[in-house]
């Protein structure tokens, strides 16, 4: 098969703020598969960038008292860390305010216009009297016009999951100004998507391969006829008035592309910058009808990479993508993620503890299979599978084989034997279904595959038990053999890993001494008389502590607690203070921030000590749910077990599971205690007076 000529990208993020953990698997995600390409022998150009524009942009950029350019760079000049840190590699990083996507999106405009899939019309929006402003719909707030909430967005109630235009809100202010905004009409351009040339393609597209079944199902809901015989989707709405910060519309002054036309445009802007670097043709690579299109995103832009996107492509005149590959969120735990709670995953907070990038890329891979489906991370599960998998398993075959080689046989391989050769050439044909897995990246039953092969060359190793064969006299025949095996075994093991693992490969190449591996090379042996180099320890496991630090609360709540509980202590030690309990009366609070705290009554239905711990026990709660809840509660010291069962207490209902050493606790019992512990011992369990049931509320 000749090689093919492939163009990547992944979603460009939004230029007011860091990355996060969400943006890493992503592009992790794409980079493997790129990898995978690469080693396939195919030429591809993987590029992205920065989605600069907008009105948030401009606002932010405002309030820091400098330039929309200049604060677009300094998010740039932050990206880097995160890029190299993971071993993400992109060929070009650019920027939606560059001028190549200055150029290209009033070009792919005009085409369109041309095409007469372009229109103006007059519409009524909200205004902002004190900033002299159209208000862009996330900064007008007011009441939810279904359910009365306070303080949502101008799009959809973040309360009761409505959604609406912004002139349905109920006392409608800016969130600019707190201005109350006034209705203004102005002209608008549209991207006609409703008329029956861009319905007909799409469903030709959409139904072509290029997306995944799963978005497929989500996509139709938006360009088949409903009930009215219209479908659900409309034009699209591709202008804003100024002030903002943008392209400006070529033959409209004063009016500027919405941000969401010029962004996908980036991609091909990206590109073309990249190509001028390095001196290739971009009109005549993009004019290939051999070339190959693919984007990597999330879910929550399937709308504009699947029905906006290839649309404009395909009626501006040039190439739709061949694929767009959608993939879930990632949550901690089963949660969403959240810092406050503890199930934050910093990207640059992992790196900084000294955990390996490549922990991260083989844990994400192994979830990942390629349909539109949430990851979840699960640090037990993280710290257990990369410790068996890649230290217990992988590394450890030539951490068992190659001291041998070096110390008995000068480094060097020699034949291998008959059952040596068949272990090898099964995993020999391994390599091409695997490949193929990783090429249609479902990564997850890949490395599964990959795993079982690990598992094979393992009982081959505890078959013949080197470490006895190197103390028998007239073994060192075999004691070779069995170690040629193995690194011979190792080096198909790590052409598989290469993708996922790239840093590390790099390092088994230089300790095997071999050029860089491919799927095709790894068929070969290394063979008798090969040297090898001195073999160095290649990864660490993970160790628990580092976990434990890296879901630590924000370092400014650390603080804000420190900062507490040294006050406390002060008081504490002074003789003449008359602090109630040995701490000060905490900061006033309105009574609706108490009533987000859910009290409620709990019962004690069981009640353990946790083994490995001398503080906690482990209590079994009914909060009259119909199902029990797991507690674990530090007062141990002062309760036992069996005298807790069948009591009533109190617990904080709504308090965000947290994942403990010992499980999950699912909320928090109420206790009493000294401020001064050491001075003042004590814990007391609260107990509710007699008569209440499971579930009741505490007002």
């Amino acid at each position: 098969m000749s090689p093919r000529q492939l163009f990547v990208t992944t979603a460009l993020p939004y230029a007011n703020g860091k990355f996060h953990i969400g943006h890493i698997m992503e592009y992790i995600q794409a980079d493997i598969w790129v990898r995978v390409m690469r080693m396939q022998g195919h030429e591809v150009h993987f590029v992205c960038a920065d989605d600069a524009h907008g009105a948030p942009i401009m606002i932010a950029a405002e309030k820091a008292g400098i330039t929309p350019q200049q604060f677009v760079a300094d998010i740039a000049a932050g990206r880097k860390p995160y890029l190299d840190g993971f071993h993400i590699g992109f060929d070009n990083w650019h920027s939606t305010d560059g001028p190549e996507n200055h150029e290209l999106a009033k070009a792919v405009y005009l085409d369109l216009k041309k095409a007469g899939l372009i229109e103006t019309r007059t519409i009524e929006q909200f205004y902002d009297p004190d900033k002299g402003m159209f208000l862009p719909d996330r900064f007008i707030k007011g009441e939810c016009p279904k359910c009365g909430a306070k303080d949502q967005y101008g799009d959809n109630c973040e309360s009761c999951g409505a959604v609406y235009s912004p002139t349905e809100l109920k006392n409608p202010y800016s969130a600019l100004s707190g201005a109350t905004p006034v209705l203004r009409t102005s002209e608008h351009f549209f991207f006609k998507l409703s008329d029956k040339r861009c319905l007909d393609f799409l469903a030709q597209w959409t139904n072509s391969g290029a997306v995944q079944p799963e978005v497929l199902n989500k996509i139709a809901e938006w360009i088949e006829p409903g009930e009215d015989g219209k479908p659900k989707m409309g034009d699209w709405d591709i202008s804003r008035d100024a002030p903002y910060f943008g392209i400006e519309i070529p033959d409209a002054p004063g009016k500027y592309f919405y941000v969401w036309l010029d962004a996908p445009i980036g991609y091909l802007a990206s590109l073309k910058n990249y190509f001028g670097k390095i001196g290739k043709d971009y009109e005549a690579f993009m004019a290939d009808p051999k070339v190959e299109q693919y984007h990597f995103i999330g879910k929550d832009i399937i709308t504009f990479h699947t029905l906006f996107w290839p649309a404009m492509l395909y009626f501006s005149g040039r190439k739709v993508p061949n694929a767009v590959f959608v993939h879930g969120f990632l949550t901690v735990s089963g949660e969403k993620m959240s810092k406050s709670r503890g199930t934050g995953l910093d990207p640059l907070k992992y790196l900084s503890l000294g955990m390996n990038p490549e922990w991260l890329r083989y844990y994400i891979a192994a979830k990942l299979n390629g349909r539109n489906e949430d990851v979840d991370f699960n640090p037990d599960d993280f710290q257990a599978r990369v410790n068996s998998d890649l230290i217990g398993k992988y590394v450890n075959i030539a951490s068992r084989a190659s001291g041998f080689i070096t110390k008995r046989f000068g480094g060097k391989l020699g034949d291998v034997s008959a059952d040596g050769d068949a272990l090898l050439s099964h995993l020999r044909d391994g390599i091409a279904p695997i490949a193929e897995l990783l090429a249609e990246r479902d990564y997850a039953k890949a490395l599964r595959d990959v795993m079982a092969l690990t598992d094979r060359v393992n009982e081959y190793v505890d078959a013949n038990k080197p470490w006895e064969l190197a103390k028998k006299d007239g073994m060192e025949g075999r004691l070779h053999d069995v170690c040629n095996t193995c690194i011979e075994a190792f080096r198909v093991l790590t052409v598989l890993l290469k993708p996922i693992l790239p840093s590390l490969a790099t390092q088994v190449e230089a300790f095997l001494n071999v050029a860089p591996m491919t799927f095709a090379n790894a068929q070969q042996l290394l063979g008798a008389g090969h040297a090898i180099g001195e073999y160095k320890h290649l990864m660490q496991r993970v160790d628990p502590k580092m976990l434990d630090a890296l879901f630590e609360p924000p370092a400014e709540q650390l603080g804000a607690d420190s900062n507490s509980s040294s006050a406390s202590k002060q008081l504490v030690s002074d003789p003449n203070c008359s602090v109630p309990g040995g701490e000060e009366i905490a900061p006033t609070i309105t009574i609706d921030d108490f009533a987000k705290i859910d009290l409620r009554i709990a019962k004690i239905v069981a009640c353990e000590r946790v083994e490995g711990s001398t503080k906690l026990l482990r209590l079994t709660l009914d909060v009259g749910e119909g199902k029990t809840r797991n507690v674990f509660s530090g007062i141990a010291s002062a309760y036992k077990s069996e005298d807790l069962v069948g009591q009533f207490t109190v617990m904080v209902a709504n308090l965000a599971p947290r994942k403990m050493k010992f499980g999950v606790s699912e909320g928090m019992v109420l206790a009493a205690s000294h401020g001064d512990e050491k001075a003042n011992p004590g814990i007391y369990l609260l107990h509710p007076a007699a008569g209440v049931t499971p579930g009741l509320r505490v007002r």
